[in-house]
């Protein structure tokens, strides 16, 4: 396959939605985000690019008392004297497992009062002054990673090369509290699985009074090496990986409190039967808490710490026959020292505080926004037993906010589409996308009365999404439906481009205008795309999410009954039907030519998980339990078993596959063994790997290339006209 890539002009205005999508990141470039709003509600600080097309973030604050401007409080252009960054490896590692494709300034941490804000760049560490705008460099070693300010402002905690240290904020007394012991070892980071799978992004938390610090200590030393080499680099080494697959060893994660002169506490617990520490949790409400899960992820312990001691006492036991799902925002202690979760009971996913469930069915908790002293905020969908359309309830899509107490339900945000919030006191940021116009609108409100607005400088993508939200077939569906631009009914039916994800937390159903651009745009292309969220993904309820454990093929079986659902309402050309996706939208495209050749035709499958054996253990495992005890799962949820297809294609439907070669999530041995497999059964397929890229391909012009020959390879596989 051959194609020639047009020369763009650089007016934005002109340029092909695939350079203009790359080019802007999906349009996030220049987007205000990462909102902390300090405590006595004079100020909210925030990151945000210059325009749609820089990538650079630089550190804002709005000050509310000067009715909402704007000032920099730290530019990443001038700290380094219009120097290039330079990423230590181990930075490309935090961001990649963070999806994070920004620069400049991509995270910060600030003091309890929102004076004293701490950040790396170029793996140096900088603080900003917020009151004062001004930031300057701390001299420390380096390469500095994940740098946290004590609540009171008069330390800042950091990490690097594995070991965690402190230093004054004013550069003073620079010193290390927690040394490795061996290479392998690190203090104050996560380890890859937390990371990857458990959101559980650092490592060191400050204790409410900035005495001491939890900390953890990560050995790798256990978990199995894999090596990804860079084939058009022959003469560079391949790269060492860490990489725990299913039913191997993880790394050991312990948990040790330090004080400010290096002696420690190691926090004690039984790490044999619950060895993942899932969430830390340090507030001046309680004790320090952590949640810590058994490997199976059926049994998990809230646990409050003694701070003197490092012995911990159960506050809670959660325990699910199939999985328990790790939450944001959640254990955290209430003002009055209740314990705050979220907890799938009675069929449904609700808030719970101390003893008493403040949600019901009507609503699916997603997060805990924040916890105040009268109520607590949440971000919620429609729940199993949801009101009907028109009732305020959630719709298809919809993510809304909500205070809730033992009084009863509010609504914070208002209309259709995905909204969520930072609140601290009587201030909410409340940043909302919605169906009907593109990006995100950020108010600052102040008791519910707008105060404010975050302007945005993401570029506008001059493409207009027209989506159609609908339910398919008897299990109801979530689907979104997209048509080319002014298509008229006497046109007639049109081949069809499912285009899921499909798997777990990966909702691609959402109300918002921008998170289907690229589907409209093969739309455009002239195809009817449809986009279904069944068994499996979240925002229904658990039992939704829980019904594919021991059978991801259940996925398929629910992108079929909702084409076939939606055939009857929407111009669907079922005799011409394929299938595209990346990671498990990537399995499920390969599931679909190989399982279904009844009903696709063709597909696409980006960096697909291949042999589940191959993929981690957190994510895996939840799923399917461990290889060991089930064989037979692993084999029937595999594209490829032994090296052969699983149940291969009759008659054989051609399929695309793409995968990038410096993938450490997705390895590549996924689709090497998958074409393999393929070309022993003589199954048609093409192969395009992508030199250099990771699970994510932010390079403008591979990103821009990749859409456009999976176009040409659906026109083709489809018996399309090429354009």
């Amino acid at each position: 396959m051959t194609t020639t890539a047009s020369r763009h002009p650089e007016d934005p205005g002109q340029l092909s939605f695939p350079r203009h999508s790359a080019r802007t990141q999906r349009f996030t470039l220049g987007a205000p985000r990462a909102f902390t709003v300090s405590p006595d509600g004079e100020r909210i600080v925030f990151l945000r690019s210059p325009s749609g097309t820089e990538r650079s973030n630089r550190l804002w604050v709005l000050d509310l008392v000067r009715g909402g401007a704007e000032r920099i409080a730290a530019d990443p252009g001038a700290l380094l004297g219009g120097q290039g960054e330079r990423l230590s490896a181990q930075e490309r590692a935090r961001r990649e497992r963070s999806r994070e494709g920004s620069a400049g300034i991509v995270g910060y941490a600030t003091d309890a009062s929102v004076e004293l804000a701490a950040f790396a760049l170029s793996g140096r560490l900088f603080t900003a002054e917020l009151r004062a705008g001004t930031a300057r460099e701390l001299p420390v070693p380096g390469p500095v990673l994940d740098p946290r300010p004590s609540p009171d402002g008069r330390h800042v905690a950091y990490v690097t090369r594995g070991a965690l240290r402190v230093v004054g904020a004013e550069g003073d007394g620079d010193r290390a509290l927690a040394e490795p012991e061996s290479p392998e070892v690190t203090y104050g980071l996560a380890e890859f699985i937390a990371a990857e799978e458990m959101s559980r992004s650092r490592g060191h938390w400050w204790s409410p009074g900035s005495d001491r610090l939890l900390v953890a200590r990560a050995d790798d030393a256990p978990v199995r090496r894999w090596w990804i080499a860079d084939p058009a680099h022959p003469e560079q080494r391949p790269a060492e990986v860490a990489y725990p697959a299913a039913g191997t060893p993880n790394a050991e994660v312990r948990l040790f409190l330090y004080a400010l002169d290096g002696t420690r506490v190691e926090v004690a617990w039984d790490r044999a039967r619950h060895p993942y520490l899932a969430r830390v949790h340090w507030s001046s409400d309680g004790a320090p808490l952590l949640l810590v899960q058994s490997r199976d992820q059926r049994t998990q312990l809230h646990l409050a710490v003694d701070p003197a001691s490092g012995a911990t006492r159960t506050v809670h036991v959660d325990e699910d026959a199939d999985w328990l799902e790790l939450l944001p925002g959640v254990p955290a202690w209430a003002p009055d020292g209740r314990l705050v979760r979220i907890a799938d009971e009675g069929g449904a996913r609700v808030l719970a505080v101390g003893d008493r469930t403040l949600t019901g069915p009507q609503l699916h908790v997603r997060a805990v926004l924040d916890i105040g002293a009268s109520d607590v905020l949440i971000s919620a969908s429609a729940g199993a037993e949801a009101a009907p359309a028109g009732s305020g309830a959630p719709g298809i899509g919809d993510i809304q906010v909500y205070r809730v107490n033992e009084l009863g339900t509010e609504r914070v945000s208002d209309g259709a589409g995905v909204h969520s919030a930072v609140r601290c006191g009587a201030i909410t940021v409340l940043s909302s996308t919605r169906p009907d116009r593109p990006g995100t609108a950020v108010r600052v409100l102040r008791d519910g009365k707008e105060l404010a607005k975050i302007a945005s400088h993401a570029a506008t993508p001059g493409l207009s999404v027209r989506l159609r939200l609908a339910e398919g077939g008897a299990r109801r569906i979530p689907c979104a439906v997209l048509l080319p631009t002014g298509h008229r009914e006497a046109d007639g039916p049109l081949p069809v481009l499912m285009d899921p994800y499909g798997g777990p937390h990966g909702q691609r159903v959402l109300a918002a205008h921008n998170a289907h651009l690229a589907s409209q745009w093969f739309a455009d292309q002239g195809f009817a795309v449809v986009v279904a969220d069944g068994r499996g993904t979240p925002g229904r309820s658990p039992g939704w999410e829980k019904s594919v454990r021991d059978d991801f093929t259940l996925a398929l079986d629910d992108q079929i009954e909702a084409l076939h659902g939606l055939a009857g309402t929407y111009p669907l050309d079922l005799g011409r039907v394929a299938m595209r996706g990346w990671s498990f939208g990537g399995y499920l495209s390969a599931l679909a030519v190989l399982r279904r050749p009844d009903v696709f035709h063709a597909g696409i499958a980006g960096a697909p998980v291949t042999d589940w054996e191959l993929y981690d253990t957190h994510y895996t495992e939840r799923y399917l339990g461990l290889p060991t005890e089930n064989a037979d799962v692993y084999a029937s949820n595999s594209l490829v078993h032994e090296g052969q297809l699983v149940r291969p294609a009759d008659p054989a439907r051609p399929l695309m596959v793409i995968h990038g070669m410096a993938d450490d999530n997705v390895v590549v041995a996924h689709s090497l063994r998958l074409s393999s497999a393929l070309l022993a059964a003589g199954h048609p397929h093409e192969v395009l790997p992508l030199t250099g890229v990771t699970h994510m391909t932010p390079q403008e012009q591979v990103a821009e290339n990749l859409l456009l020959l999976q176009v040409d390879f659906l026109r083709r596989s489809l018996g399309l006209a090429r354009s």
